[in-house]
Protein backbone atom coordinates (compact mmCIF):
# COMPACT_ATOMS: atom_id res chain seq x y z
CA UNK A 1 0.00 0.00 0.00
CA UNK A 2 1.47 3.77 -1.02
CA UNK A 3 1.66 6.21 1.19
CA UNK A 4 -1.10 8.08 -0.32
CA UNK A 5 -3.87 5.03 -1.06
CA UNK A 6 -6.94 4.91 0.63
CA UNK A 7 -7.70 2.87 3.46
CA UNK A 8 -11.10 3.31 4.40
CA UNK A 9 -13.38 4.27 2.28
CA UNK A 10 -17.09 4.98 2.14
CA UNK A 11 -19.43 5.70 -0.31
CA UNK A 12 -23.29 5.87 -0.84
CA UNK A 13 -23.36 4.70 3.15
CA UNK A 14 -27.17 4.79 4.53
CA UNK A 15 -27.97 3.85 7.88
CA UNK A 16 -31.21 2.82 10.09
CA UNK A 17 -31.82 2.70 13.70
CA UNK A 18 -35.22 0.61 13.28
CA UNK A 19 -37.45 2.69 10.59
CA UNK A 20 -35.61 5.66 11.32
CA UNK A 21 -33.30 6.69 8.09
CA UNK A 22 -30.00 8.18 9.63
CA UNK A 23 -27.73 8.38 7.39
CA UNK A 24 -28.32 9.65 3.29
CA UNK A 25 -25.77 8.40 1.41
CA UNK A 26 -22.30 9.49 3.31
CA UNK A 27 -19.35 9.58 0.70
CA UNK A 28 -15.85 10.22 2.63
CA UNK A 29 -12.18 8.53 2.54
CA UNK A 30 -9.16 7.74 5.03
CA UNK A 31 -6.22 7.67 3.62
CA UNK A 32 -2.87 5.85 5.30
CA UNK A 33 -1.41 7.89 7.81
CA UNK A 34 -3.87 10.65 8.03
CA UNK A 35 -6.01 12.29 10.19
CA UNK A 36 -9.34 12.64 9.23
CA UNK A 37 -12.00 14.79 11.46
CA UNK A 38 -15.78 14.58 10.96
CA UNK A 39 -17.21 17.68 12.28
CA UNK A 40 -20.79 18.40 13.00
CA UNK A 41 -23.81 19.25 15.66
CA UNK A 42 -25.17 16.22 17.68
CA UNK A 43 -27.26 13.95 16.26
CA UNK A 44 -26.40 14.30 12.56
CA UNK A 45 -25.52 11.15 12.17
CA UNK A 46 -21.35 10.87 13.24
CA UNK A 47 -21.17 8.36 15.65
CA UNK A 48 -23.67 6.11 13.28
CA UNK A 49 -21.11 6.28 10.55
CA UNK A 50 -18.54 4.80 12.61
CA UNK A 51 -20.57 2.04 13.90
CA UNK A 52 -21.94 1.64 10.43
CA UNK A 53 -18.50 1.07 9.51
CA UNK A 54 -18.17 -1.80 12.74
CA UNK A 55 -21.03 -3.26 11.41
CA UNK A 56 -22.92 -2.15 14.39
CA UNK A 57 -26.38 -0.51 12.81
CA UNK A 58 -28.09 -1.96 9.79
CA UNK A 59 -26.72 -0.26 6.72
CA UNK A 60 -26.74 -0.32 3.08
CA UNK A 61 -24.25 1.12 0.66
CA UNK A 62 -20.03 0.16 0.35
CA UNK A 63 -17.45 0.45 3.42
CA UNK A 64 -14.53 -0.27 1.88
CA UNK A 65 -10.87 -1.08 3.91
CA UNK A 66 -7.37 -1.95 2.29
CA UNK A 67 -9.70 -2.19 -1.00
CA UNK A 68 -11.86 -4.96 0.37
CA UNK A 69 -15.56 -4.12 1.00
CA UNK A 70 -16.53 -4.80 4.33
CA UNK A 71 -20.31 -3.95 5.01
CA UNK A 72 -22.02 -6.29 6.61
CA UNK A 73 -19.52 -8.15 8.53
CA UNK A 74 -19.60 -8.32 12.27
CA UNK A 75 -17.82 -6.42 14.51
CA UNK A 76 -15.40 -8.43 15.80
CA UNK A 77 -14.14 -9.54 12.08
CA UNK A 78 -13.99 -5.69 11.51
CA UNK A 79 -11.29 -5.68 14.51
CA UNK A 80 -9.90 -8.58 13.02
CA UNK A 81 -9.04 -6.82 9.47
CA UNK A 82 -7.23 -3.54 11.78
CA UNK A 83 -9.81 -1.08 12.62
CA UNK A 84 -10.44 0.29 16.19
CA UNK A 85 -13.52 1.66 17.76
CA UNK A 86 -12.91 4.05 20.85
CA UNK A 87 -16.48 4.67 21.61
CA UNK A 88 -18.11 8.12 23.06
CA UNK A 89 -18.87 5.93 26.07
CA UNK A 90 -15.33 5.08 26.62
CA UNK A 91 -16.75 1.02 27.83
CA UNK A 92 -13.82 0.18 30.32
CA UNK A 93 -14.32 -2.61 32.88
CA UNK A 94 -14.33 -0.66 35.90
CA UNK A 95 -13.34 -3.75 37.92
CA UNK A 96 -10.20 -4.56 35.88
CA UNK A 97 -7.13 -2.83 36.97
CA UNK A 98 -5.36 -0.66 34.21
CA UNK A 99 -2.87 -3.04 33.17
CA UNK A 100 -5.84 -5.48 32.55
CA UNK A 101 -7.85 -3.54 31.13
CA UNK A 102 -5.25 -2.74 28.40
CA UNK A 103 -4.37 -6.49 28.52
CA UNK A 104 -7.61 -7.16 26.80
CA UNK A 105 -7.29 -5.06 24.06
CA UNK A 106 -4.15 -7.67 22.54
CA UNK A 107 -6.45 -9.34 20.01
CA UNK A 108 -4.12 -12.25 19.60
CA UNK A 109 -1.24 -12.99 22.03
CA UNK A 110 0.97 -14.80 19.66
CA UNK A 111 1.59 -11.33 17.40
CA UNK A 112 4.29 -8.55 18.63
CA UNK A 113 2.31 -5.21 17.48
CA UNK A 114 3.49 -1.64 17.49
CA UNK A 115 2.76 -0.84 20.80
CA UNK A 116 4.09 -2.40 24.67
CA UNK A 117 2.43 -1.41 27.79
CA UNK A 118 5.72 0.81 28.29
CA UNK A 119 4.62 2.46 25.25
CA UNK A 120 1.18 3.40 26.66
CA UNK A 121 3.14 4.35 29.73
CA UNK A 122 5.54 6.52 28.10
CA UNK A 123 3.00 8.50 26.28
CA UNK A 124 0.71 8.52 29.62
CA UNK A 125 2.69 8.55 32.77
CA UNK A 126 -0.29 8.69 34.85
CA UNK A 127 -1.57 5.37 33.84
CA UNK A 128 1.64 4.02 35.20
CA UNK A 129 0.94 5.25 38.44
CA UNK A 130 -2.08 4.05 38.21
CA UNK A 131 -1.44 0.48 37.08
CA UNK A 132 -3.13 -1.46 39.85
CA UNK A 133 -5.94 0.82 40.15
CA UNK A 134 -9.88 -0.04 38.78
CA UNK A 135 -10.47 1.01 36.13
CA UNK A 136 -13.92 2.63 37.45
CA UNK A 137 -12.05 4.70 40.28
CA UNK A 138 -9.99 6.82 37.37
CA UNK A 139 -10.98 10.46 36.69
CA UNK A 140 -13.14 10.75 33.04
CA UNK A 141 -9.44 11.87 31.81
CA UNK A 142 -7.98 9.32 32.90
CA UNK A 143 -10.28 6.65 31.41
CA UNK A 144 -10.43 8.43 28.14
CA UNK A 145 -6.70 7.55 27.92
CA UNK A 146 -7.06 3.82 28.56
CA UNK A 147 -9.84 3.30 26.50
CA UNK A 148 -7.26 5.05 23.50
CA UNK A 149 -4.52 2.57 24.99
CA UNK A 150 -6.75 -0.58 24.77
CA UNK A 151 -7.89 -0.14 21.47
CA UNK A 152 -3.80 0.59 20.17
CA UNK A 153 -2.78 -2.64 22.12
CA UNK A 154 -5.13 -4.33 19.39
CA UNK A 155 -2.79 -2.72 17.00
CA UNK A 156 -4.89 -1.39 14.67
CA UNK A 157 -4.18 0.74 10.80
CA UNK A 158 -7.11 2.69 11.31
CA UNK A 159 -8.77 4.08 14.17
CA UNK A 160 -12.36 5.84 14.63
CA UNK A 161 -12.49 7.92 17.96
CA UNK A 162 -15.86 9.57 18.96
CA UNK A 163 -15.83 12.82 21.00
CA UNK A 164 -12.58 11.98 22.54
CA UNK A 165 -12.26 15.25 24.47
CA UNK A 166 -15.93 15.65 25.66
CA UNK A 167 -15.86 16.63 29.05
CA UNK A 168 -11.89 16.99 29.64
CA UNK A 169 -10.24 19.84 31.27
CA UNK A 170 -8.17 21.65 28.63
CA UNK A 171 -4.83 20.57 29.84
CA UNK A 172 -6.13 16.91 28.69
CA UNK A 173 -7.71 17.92 25.45
CA UNK A 174 -4.03 19.01 24.91
CA UNK A 175 -2.29 15.71 26.11
CA UNK A 176 -5.04 13.45 23.93
CA UNK A 177 -4.08 15.77 20.91
CA UNK A 178 -0.53 14.96 21.24
CA UNK A 179 -1.47 11.40 21.62
CA UNK A 180 -3.21 11.14 18.03
CA UNK A 181 0.23 12.86 16.77
CA UNK A 182 1.98 10.48 17.85
CA UNK A 183 -0.21 7.62 16.86
CA UNK A 184 -0.29 9.31 13.51
CA UNK A 185 3.54 9.10 13.35
CA UNK A 186 3.32 5.74 14.09
CA UNK A 187 1.20 5.43 10.29
CA UNK A 188 -1.81 4.95 11.63
CA UNK A 189 -4.68 6.80 10.16
CA UNK A 190 -7.07 8.71 12.52
CA UNK A 191 -11.14 9.09 11.83
CA UNK A 192 -11.68 11.61 14.54
CA UNK A 193 -15.51 12.17 15.35
CA UNK A 194 -15.27 15.86 17.03
CA UNK A 195 -17.23 18.89 17.93
CA UNK A 196 -14.45 20.84 18.96
CA UNK A 197 -13.32 23.04 16.05
CA UNK A 198 -10.09 23.66 17.55
CA UNK A 199 -8.38 20.56 18.50
CA UNK A 200 -9.84 19.86 14.56
CA UNK A 201 -8.48 22.19 13.16
CA UNK A 202 -5.27 21.83 15.17
CA UNK A 203 -4.55 17.95 14.55
CA UNK A 204 -6.11 17.19 11.06
CA UNK A 205 -4.74 16.76 7.33
CA UNK A 206 -8.68 16.91 6.22
CA UNK A 207 -11.90 17.50 7.49
CA UNK A 208 -15.53 16.74 6.98
CA UNK A 209 -18.57 18.60 7.87
CA UNK A 210 -21.87 16.46 8.34
CA UNK A 211 -25.26 17.35 8.18
CA UNK A 212 -28.53 16.09 8.59
CA UNK A 213 -26.97 12.42 7.66
CA UNK A 214 -24.89 13.90 4.73
CA UNK A 215 -21.51 15.49 4.14
CA UNK A 216 -22.02 18.70 3.54
CA UNK A 217 -18.52 20.26 3.06
CA UNK A 218 -14.75 18.22 2.63
CA UNK A 219 -11.78 20.41 2.51
CA UNK A 220 -8.61 21.25 4.79
CA UNK A 221 -8.61 22.53 7.86
CA UNK A 222 -7.23 25.89 6.18
CA UNK A 223 -10.29 26.11 4.10
CA UNK A 224 -12.76 25.66 6.48
CA UNK A 225 -11.40 28.16 8.75
CA UNK A 226 -11.66 30.58 5.93
CA UNK A 227 -15.75 29.50 5.18
CA UNK A 228 -17.39 31.19 8.05
CA UNK A 229 -20.69 30.40 6.24
CA UNK A 230 -20.20 26.83 6.32
CA UNK A 231 -19.00 27.28 10.16
CA UNK A 232 -22.02 29.19 11.05
CA UNK A 233 -24.90 27.09 9.08
CA UNK A 234 -23.54 23.73 10.27
CA UNK A 235 -20.95 24.05 13.47
CA UNK A 236 -21.89 26.98 15.59
CA UNK A 237 -24.32 26.63 17.91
Amino acid sequence: MTDHETLLEIAGLHAYYGKSHVLHGVDLNVKKGEIVCLLGRNGVGRSTTAKAVMGQVVARGHVRYKGRDILGKKAYEVARLGIGLVPENRDIFPDLTVKQNMQLGIKDPRHVGRWTLDDMYALFPRLKERENTPGGVLSGGEQQMLTLCRTLMGDPDLIMIDEPTEGLAPKIVELVGQFLEEVKNRGISILLIEQKLAIALDISDRVYVMGHGHIVYEGTPAELKRNSAIRKEWLEV
